[in-house]
């Protein structure tokens, strides 16, 4: 399990603990540096883990991406390099890769299909992110080929949940806003700045869905290329602040700020792969809103 200290893998830890699993391998980054390929190489000898969760991974929003770019990609194929290459070497039975919807090319057709990888440019903005995790499902997919490992691929929406990522300057958007609402709701204020112009679509996954459905595929998903794990439903940044106030109980008004880039004008998966196979999200978004909330507040 690389990265169960994020909110991805802290949500994949919990599923399995739900599970009954109790040889659960956890390493924070301070114990093993997954860029160090000799650290990551040791560790896999003495564990000899045989299944692996890959969520470790460098992750921030538009800023962070733009400002750290070489930090980005480096960083991101090291890890991956590193994981994928060793559990090559000890044999693990199995392993899940986890990617992110910023894989596809910025003006793909919507919803997003899984075959439209590399079928176009991507957003310049999270590039450098985008680029590293291409080469790992493509690194999982050329060990199947040349080695037969039994290595997939996932390709997350939009997620947030327990343990998110609350800092002001590189949150993703709905973290963000529930930090800007509660503080604007406790200093009394009278409006909130919202980036952009509020109409990007976005699609939005509770974190503990995405580890169900990783336990799921992990379970019965076996094949080349990736697989999207989403709702298949989405709503505009604007409709988003709106929920967002009302669980939080804001009073005052929207502002949007048209001088901050807007980023993809849609990002919406299809996930008729997915549900084909039988599985489908629990929570919605308001519930999950308010749970993500609660989550904030128990942390601030």
């Amino acid at each position: 399990m690389a990265g169960h200290r994020g909110m991805v893998g802290s949500a994949i830890l919990r599923k399995l603990q739900t599970e009954g699993y109790t040889k659960l391998i956890t390493k924070t980054s301070s114990e093993l540096d997954l860029r160090n390929q000799q650290a990551v190489a040791d560790f896999f000898a003495v564990e000899k883990p045989d299944y692996v969760f890959l969520a470790a991974a460098k992750v921030g929003g538009i800023v962070a991406n733009n400002t750290y770019r070489a930090d980005f990609l480096y960083e991101n194929l090291a890890i991956q390099n590193n994981v994928i290459h060793s559990a090559y070497v000890n044999g693990v039975k199995k392993l899940l890769f986890l990617g992110s919807s910023c894989i596809y090319p910025k003006l793909a057709p919507q919803p997003l299909k899984e075959e439209y990888l590399l079928t176009g440019p991507l957003e310049p903005t999270n590039e450098p992110y985008a680029i590293a995790k291409i080469a790992g499902i493509k690194l999982c997919d050329a060990y199947r080929d040349q080695y037969g490992c039994n290595f997939i691929s996932v390709m997350p929406t939009n997620l947030y949940g327990y343990n998110d990522n609350y800092h002001p300057e590189n949150s993703h958007v709905l973290p963000a806003l529930i930090r800007k609402f509660h503080e604007a709701k406790t200093n009394g204020e009278q409006t909130v700045s919202i980036w952009g112009s509020g109409s990007p679509m976005r699609e939005f996954l509770f974190a503990d869905d995405l580890a169900d459905a990783c336990f799921f595929l992990m379970e019965n998903y076996n094949e080349p290329n990736l697989i999207n794990i989403g709702t298949g439903e989405d709503l505009s940044i604007k409709d988003l602040a709106l929920l967002v106030k009302e669980v939080i109980g804001f009073e005052g008004d929207l502002v949007f700020d048209t001088s901050k880039p807007d980023g993809t004008p849609r990002k919406l998966m299809d996930v008729s792969k997915l549900h084909s196979l039988g599985w489908k999200h629990q929570i919605e978004l308001k519930q999950g809103i308010a749970l993500a909330y609660q989550d904030f507040l128990s942390k601030s």
